[in-house]
């Protein structure tokens, strides 16, 4: 049986696979310390709803192939913003005039030059 992978392991495999999905100004914000739901956040775009579906998608089956146990994902049917929350990592994956009204990096970091751009 799969142990819960940490969070450092979690968060380098879902980068890896949003860049093997083409996902577009990935940002991840630390939350250690600022939050106690999790420890990471990753901000991502599609190009439209089925790249943010497909992104989504390919994201939750890795978790799960990694060892995650409980996962839950918001917003599949419209694929306008989609939440992954892995617990120790959340993942928004939004359309870009999604993602630029919600503008969650600037929500979470006091400083923008906090958010680290992958």
């Amino acid at each position: 049986m799969k142990t819960q992978p940490d969070a450092n392991k979690t968060l380098d495999m879902i980068l890896s696979r949003l860049d093997d999905m083409k996902a577009e100004a990935t940002v991840t914000i630390d939350l250690r310390g600022k939050s106690a739901f999790s420890d990471y956040m990753v901000v991502t775009t599609g190009r439209a709803n089925r790249h943010v579906g497909a992104i989504a998608e390919n994201v939750t089956k890795a978790l799960k192939e990694n060892g995650a146990k409980s996962i839950h994902v918001e917003g599949l049917p419209n694929c306008d913003w989609v939440l992954i929350d892995s617990g120790d990592v959340i993942v928004h994956v939004f359309r870009p005039e999604v993602r630029e009204f919600y503008n969650l990096e600037r929500l979470w970091t006091q400083n923008p030059a906090a958010a680290k751009a992958i």
